[in-house]
Order: C-alpha cells, then sequence, then structure tokens
C-alpha cells in the first residue's frame, strides 16, 4: 500500500517530527508557521502526547527544555520574530546540551516585515543568533519531501549530538503542496543512555566522544542542570582552566562528526564555469533557469546546502578556480561564506528583499550577465 500523500510543507514537518518520537510540542501560532501547531495540537494528544500553547516565544522554548529533559522528543515552530524571542532559551539548551527542535518558517522582516510573504533573513541569526561561541546544525529543506525527512534527521541529530537543532524552512517551502513519500524505514535514534549506575554519573564527562550520556529526569540520576559555565559535574564555575576545557569540548564538539551531518546536493558541476549556491525555496527557480541556459550552451552548475550549518566550506573549495553565483532572498547573508573561503574575486551576488521569490527569468538573466 502506497504511503503517497499531497502534502503542505508544514504539514509534512510535523508527520516528520511525529515519525521521529515526538510527543511534546509547546508553541504559540504565528505566520507562516502556524500549520505545524495546529497539526500537533490535533494529533499528538491522540498517540499520548502533549500540546502545549504557552503564552510566548520564550515560554515555549522553556517548555520544550524542560520537557527534553525528562526524556521527551521536544518541538517548537515560529517564524522570525519568534525566533528571535526564543534566541535566549536556544542558548540555554545549547550550554547544558539538552535535544531538541526548532522550526523556523521564515518570513520578510525584520521585526514584524511582511507576515505572510517568504524571506531567507535568518540564515545567520540561525547561526549566531545566541549569544557566545557554540556548535549549530541548521537544516533548511528545498521540497515537501524533505520537510519530512529531514525533520526526522534533525531530530537525530538533536538526540545524538545532545543539541538544539534548526529546521531553517521559509513561508514559500511551508505552504508549497507537492506529492510526499511517508516512508516508514528512516532511521530513528535516540539519546545515548548511561551506562553507569547514578552515584557514578558524571553528567558532563569529557570524554573521546565528546557528547555525554544523557540521564533523564525522574530515572534515579540527580545532577544540576546551569546555563552558567559548569564542570563536569554541572555545577557552575569560574575556574578559568575548567571553563575553558567546558567551552572547548562544546564549541567543538561536531567537529569529529562533519562527514555525517553535511550534507549537500550536486547537479551538473562536473563541467560547470558558474556554480550557482542555492538553498532553501530560491534552489527551486535555479534548477528552472539552469536547464535553460545549459540549452543556450551555457556550464552552469548548482550547489545546493542541505545543512547550512556547519557550512561544507571544504565541499566547496573542490570547486575553485570558477565563477560563483550566490542568489538568496536577503540582502547577502550565506554568500559571506562563500566569499570567506575564496575571497570575493569571482563571486557574484543576487538579492532579492521585497517578499517576493526570485523568478528563473531573474537567475537566467544573471547567469548571462556574469558569464558574458
Amino acid at each position: 500500500m502506497s504511503n503517497a500523500r499531497l502534502m503542505q510543507g508544514n504539514e509534512a514537518c510535523a508527520e516528520g517530527a511525529l515519525a521521529a518520537g515526538v510527543r511534546f510540542f509547546a508553541g504559540y501560532p504565528i505566520t507562516p508557521s502556524t500549520e505545524i501547531a495546529e497539526i500537533m495540537a490535533e494529533k499528538l494528544p491522540l498517540l499520548g502526547g502533549t500540546f502545549i500553547q504557552m503564552e510566548d516565544e520564550i515560554g515555549s522554548m522553556a517548555a520544550v527544555i524542560g520537557a527534553s529533559l525528562t526524556g521527551a522528543k521536544a518541538l517548537t515552530a515560529t517564524s522570525g520574530p519568534g525566533f528571535s524571542l526564543k534566541q535566549e532559551n536556544i542558548g540555554f539548551a545549547i550550554a547544558t546540551e539538552v535535544p531538541c527542535v526548532v522550526v523556523d518558517v521564515q518570513r520578510a522582516g525584520p521585526s514584524t516585515g511582511l507576515p505572510t510573504s517568504p524571506a531567507q533573513a535568518d540564515v545567520m541569526q540561525a547561526r549566531w543568533g545566541t549569544h557566545g561561541d557554540h556548535p549549530a546544525i541548521v537544516l533548511s529543506p528545498a521540497s515537501v519531501q524533505e520537510c519530512y525527512e529531514l525533520t526526522v534527521q534533525a531530530f537525530n541529530f538533536a538526540e545524538e549530538f545532545r543539541t538544539a537543532v534548526i529546521m531553517l524552512m521559509d513561508e514559500v517551502i511551508g505552504h508549497l503542496r507537492e506529492k510526499v513519500e511517508l516512508r516508514e524505514n528512516l532511521a530513528v535514534v535516540d539519546r545515548k543512555k548511561p551506562s553507569v549506575p547514578p552515584d557514578r554519573y558524571i553528567p558532563y564527562v569529557n570524554d573521546e566522544s565528546r557528547i555525554p550520556a544523557m540521564a533523564n529526569f525522574g530515572e534515579g540520576y540527580r545532577y544540576h542542570v546551569t546555563g552558567l559555565t559548569h564542570g563536569e559535574n554541572g555545577l557552575p564555575t569560574g575556574k578559568p582552566e575548567v571553563a575553558g576545557k567546558f567551552l572547548q569540548r562544546l564549541t567543538h564538539k561536531l567537529d569529529p562528526y562533519l562527514d555525517r551531518i553535511q550534507r549537500w546536493e550536486e547537479v551538473e558541476l562536473s563541467d560547470a564555469e558558474l556554480v550557482i549556491v542555492a538553498y532553501g525555496c530560491t534552489a527551486r527557480p535555479v534548477r528552472e533557469a539552469l536547464g535553460a541556459a545549459r540549452r543556450e550552451g551555457l556550464k552552469v552548475g548548482l550547489f545546493r546546502p542541505i545543512t547550512i550549518w556547519p557550512f561544507p566550506s571544504g565541499e566547496i573549495a573542490k570547486l575553485g578556480g570558477r565563477k560563483f553565483l550566490v542568489p538568496e532572498m536577503n540582502s547577502g547573508q550565506l554568500v559571506g561564506e562563500v566569499e570567506r573561503i575564496f575571497g570575493p574575486k569571482n563571486i557574484h551576488r543576487y538579492n532579492r528583499i521585497d517578499g517576493e521569490l526570485i523568478t528563473p527569468g531573474e537567475i537566467l538573466e544573471k547567469i548571462r550577465e556574469v558569464m558574458a
């Protein structure tokens, strides 16, 4: 029997969360992510889960962290203004290494902005929105199918690496309807549990894996959870040698796992003289423009980061010696990462910030200009 369904991106995201084992959602309605909350409100109680509409975005993030500490896979969803409000508690989740997933269905800003219009302006906020040095995993789907599959992967990353993971969607992908295969064979990962009794448990042990085992509250393990810089025992510390050791592990704990985290797509790159780096909704008109450019004899290819952060710098570096075009629905955010690799020479930008999707025609015209 086929599991194919016509689904909206937000709906696929919610279904992916349920498939990953999510049983707790706390959120606050905000366009254009509200459908995720609506679906979770309907379906979680039927599965023995819990849905809470909180009083604000800060409280929503706090509730998600609390639920995760008890062992629940927990989700919240928002858009740009709410994502800004969540940042303090996202930082708390990262510092205390509490697994959770935050969906940000981007809309045009700043501030209240254009509530029903798309944008890609939260790219840097997703990486650096919360203060201090910290790791970040941010995934960017470009189809409704990816909304489903990447949500499952987001929870796998959150659980395996004990961190907050961001699903960086956008209004176009969130409200797009496409055929989705609800695959039942997707791998689902759960957090590593302690292998020692409570009296020997070290909650933030700094071992070779860099990822401590996590005991759930209510299972007999007692430990201190604080946003203050802490030692391996979880208690706050002001000692530079202890603080430095903790922050080094926290900041670099993903480094050994980049080959498992970073994902990207390559299209027509083998002979490409111009590489277009595009992600999320912008990758869709780029695909159409790429086909038209090829028919004109223009050697163009697409590199699509699926993992926005950690940015796949190593893979893009392999494409050196060519021209690059980075179209974005912002004033230029991810293009800076490409320029960080190669410098500004031969790096071209195309930006649109009026709340409208970049069109294939606009991309094709820019391709012709760059390759003239």
